[in-house]
């Protein structure tokens, strides 16, 4: 039975960081517009896309992300990882992989409470992979927060995509490689990681260039 069968079209949860991700409570008054989490693309938010990447060595950090985590952690907010790896559905590489990569992303950026891959192809049909709902959801239920509590942040419209349709709120972070419709289409939008998790927790809006 290959890596994709046993998934049984459902995203795999992989193990919490060594430190746990639950949420210091925040003071009285102040979480109105916090978020109890915040969920983040892997390539191209955390670490620069690599095309099918398994190897731990070619991982880089993009700039600002160890800030941005870190701010977060010392509000008070859980963290976890949303990914598309069809990779693994390609036969490219299989769940010790994505594992190998999670344990290097987390030795440099510190622990990160839930890790939701999908490992399918869009062809699949799965209610998983994003821009479907499903790794927001289970990333939420894993940490124990309310969909519309949660932030999902990624460099692409498919991840604003998955956070909509599971009731959470979705903010776009491009790249150089995110295409011009789908940064002027964002209803919320950030030039990079940190300025999005300051701007999340003062509770000002986030809004794209050019929306209303």
């Amino acid at each position: 039975m290959t890596d994709r069968t046993a998934a049984g079209g459902s995203p795999w949860l992989l193990a919490p960081g060594p430190r746990g991700a639950t949420p210091r409570p925040l003071p009285s008054g102040s979480r109105s517009r916090v978020p109890d989490a915040v969920l983040l693309d892997r390539d191209g938010t955390l670490i620069e896309d690599v095309p099918y990447n398994a190897d731990p060595t070619l991982v880089r950090v993009r700039p600002g992300v160890r800030a941005a985590l870190d701010l977060l952690r010392a509000h008070g907010v859980a963290l976890g990882v949303v990914s598309n790896q069809s990779g693994v559905a390609a036969g490219r590489f299989g769940r010790a992989e994505v594992e190998a990569m999670r344990h290097r992303i987390e030795s440099l950026l510190g622990p990160l409470g839930v890790w939701a891959v999908c490992p399918h192809l869009a062809a699949d049909g799965c209610g998983c992979r994003k821009p479907a709902p499903g790794l927001v959801t289970a990333a939420c239920a894993a940490l124990g927060v309310a969909p519309d509590r949660t932030v999902v942040i990624g460099d692409i419209a498919s991840d604003v995509a998955a956070a909509h349709a599971a009731g959470a709120r979705g903010v776009l972070v491009p790249t150089a490689a995110t295409r011009t419709e789908e940064v002027a289409a964002a209803p919320r939008y950030a030039p990079d990681l940190l300025s999005a998790v300051r701007t999340l927790l003062t509770g000002a809006p986030l809004v794209a260039r050019g929306a209303p």
